[in-house]
């Protein structure tokens, strides 16, 4: 769980109210955060690196306040007040724009084909007319770093770069160049070095752990303005010529990925908590994108998407009984505008994975499949020869010292999971439809804790006959609830498939927006073998969270 730590007068300031330190912790747990610590800065300096480097530090007070891990907008004092004004009803949610200068004037960033190779993705934008403060400067920086260590995997999936527009000409390119042959001065040096020599330099600072991620590639990223300055060399480090200061106006944002959906929530987090200094408050400019194969997009997105949820199944879910207008209310304080619609009855509010989840868990009740309940954990032998995965441990999570052989490491399919339950209930009627909606864990060296959750749907089908015909009916009824249609661009795709766990030429590849996210076919005989089971069996398995 991040800290963030603030100073007290300063909070309290932008808050316009005093508190002691009771009252703003009650207001903290009433707003779902933790009052940590209350120290000061020389207590922490004390602490971290002697007496002797803290006798100049300054005795504020500092309050350390934990802070959930998917609320990036509380990572700065400017996310955190305005989240505490809203909840108060002391200031309404503000409401984000992103404004399109127009084709003359807008500012591009071309992405060029080279960059394929270490770092495919960029997205960028503009704050105008901005005034910074030493305070606003260093939440600024202090929100970056926050970001770059969370969200961005210590910038393996994301790198932000912050520019002097006035600085610097566009268009702006993105490409990538042997070491060799890129040379600039980095922030914070005088002289010029070739990207090879700076990985010599920076070897001995803070920016050592960041090295790897690119010191290995054949070529770097690198990011240059129209006049062939140099902006940045991402994921390391940006240039001298544009760094941002306390009399900068115009800052331009560029954030450079491995994965394009956390560079989006990246630079939106970034837009929405500065736009706030902004002589026109939370309003940006636009930047456009083009990538090599010549198609452009308008970035920040800064999407807005209503959803509706019944009030009946919110109290049912949280077994509570609230009428319609105090959960609007409620959902309100929490920055989701909502309002009432179908007599009340209904809330316009957001859809998070939770909420799909527990809606296709109806809907495939509906169509005859019983839901299992099956266990996280696993044996090796599970998900490898069971399966016929000779690959099948690559990417499992392993535990150091299992109590039993049946739980030896984390899941990665839910496949072995409804076979065995198949098997303890093999007395019942036939056929047996099952099916488990739950996470399975992978390996990600990108993850701060080299691993990561995927949510799985997968079912299964046991019958004196296969039932391929019933997977892949129950195939098309997810993906209708899904509101995904079959086709070759923005829906998804189905393709023959030799993946061993099936029989050969019964088995197809689920694809969406051209990635991969399951199979579905007949089990191969020794599968079944192999999980004690005597007759034909079907089965289905996608990653439902590339649909949200």
């Amino acid at each position: 769980m991040p800290t963030l730590g603030v100073k007290r007068d300063e909070l309290f300031k932008a808050l316009n109210k005093e508190y002691t330190e009771d009252e703003f912790q009650d207001l903290c747990f009433a707003f779902g955060l933790e009052l940590d610590e209350v120290t000061s800065e020389k207590e922490i300096i004390s602490r971290e690196q002697g007496d002797d480097k803290a006798k100049d530090a300054s005795d504020d007070v500092i309050y350390k306040i934990d802070v959930p891990a998917n609320r990036y907008d509380l990572l700065c004092m400017e996310g955190l007040t305005r989240g505490l004004l809203v909840f108060q009803n002391k200031m309404i949610a503000p409401k984000y724009k992103a404004i399109n200068p127009g084709k003359e004037n807008i500012h591009k960033l071309l992405i060029q084909p080279s960059t394929s190779q270490v770092r495919p993705f960029a997205v960028s934008a503009i704050l105008r007319n901005i005034t910074f403060t030493k305070e606003s400067y260093q939440s600024f920086i202090d929100l970056q770093d926050k970001l770059h260590r969370n969200i961005c995997r210590v910038r393996s999936l994301v790198a932000i770069g912050t520019h002097d527009l006035d600085t610097i000409q566009g268009p702006f390119t993105y490409n990538a160049k042997k070491p060799e042959d890129i040379k600039f001065k980095p922030l914070g040096h005088d002289q010029e070095y070739t990207a090879t020599k700076m990985m010599e330099i920076f070897e001995k600072t803070h920016l050592r752990p960041y090295l790897s991620i690119i010191r290995d590639k054949p070529v770097y990223p690198v990011i240059y303005d129209k006049n062939g300055v140099v902006l940045s060399m991402p994921p390391i480090i940006n240039g001298e010529h544009s760094k941002i200061t306390l009399n900068t106006k115009n800052v331009f944002i560029e954030s450079t990925a491995t994965d394009l959906n956390k560079a989006t929530i990246v630079l939106d987090t970034i837009i929405t908590m500065f736009s706030e200094h902004c002589k026109e408050q939370f309003v940006c400019e636009n930047v456009e994108v083009v990538y090599p194969d010549g198609k452009s997009y308008l970035y920040p997105e800064l999407s807005y998407r209503k959803e509706r949820v019944s009030t009946a199944e919110i109290n049912k879910s949280l077994g509570i009984q609230a009428d319609s207008d105090k959960i609007a209310k409620l959902l309100t304080k929490m920055s989701l505008t909502s309002t009432l619609v179908d007599d009340g009855k209904t809330v316009e509010v957001e859809f998070p994975l939770n909420k799909i989840t527990d809606k296709l868990r109806i809907e495939i009740a509906a169509a005859g499949f019983t839901e299992a309940l099956t266990f996280s954990l696993c044996s090796r032998e599970d998900i490898s020869t069971g399966l016929r995965q000779e690959l099948g441990l690559k990417n499992a999570v392993h535990i150091s010292n299992p109590a039993t052989f049946e739980f030896q490491v984390a899941r990665t399919t839910l496949l072995p999971g409804l076979l065995k339950s198949i098997f303890h209930n093999n007395m019942m009627p036939l056929p047996l439809k099952l099916f488990d909606i739950s996470d399975v864990v992978v390996k990600d060296d990108t993850a701060e804790v080299g691993a990561r959750n995927w949510r799985h749907f997968c079912a299964v089908y046991y019958n004196n006959t296969s039932g391929f015909e019933v997977v892949h009916g129950l195939l098309d009824r997810l993906m209708e609830l899904l509101e995904t249609k079959q086709d070759d661009k923005d829906g998804y795709q189905i393709k023959p498939s030799d993946n061993p766990t099936f029989f050969p030429g019964r088995c197809a590849e689920v694809f969406l927006r051209g990635k991969s996210i399951g199979f579905f076919g007949i089990l191969h005989p020794d599968v079944i073998k192999n999980f004690h089971l005597s007759k034909p069996c079907s089965a289905l398995e996608i990653n439902i969270e590339p649909f949200l």
